[in-house]
């Protein structure tokens, strides 16, 4: 189990993730939570930045 964080995100960039999570659901058989598809975007996105 990871930190829990509070955030705020923009409406735009929360409802990409909510869609995102959309597709993931109904192409998985388990449940995914936001939590889940947003620790995958950013694990994603940080990738570039490692040295």
């Amino acid at each position: 189990m990871g930190s829990r964080v509070t955030i705020v995100l923009d409406d735009v960039n929360s409802e990409r993730l909510r869609n995102l999570q959309a597709k993931m659901i109904k192409t998985s058989s388990k449940s995914v939570s936001f939590s889940h598809v947003l620790n995958v975007v950013l694990e994603d996105g940080l990738k570039k930045y490692r040295s």
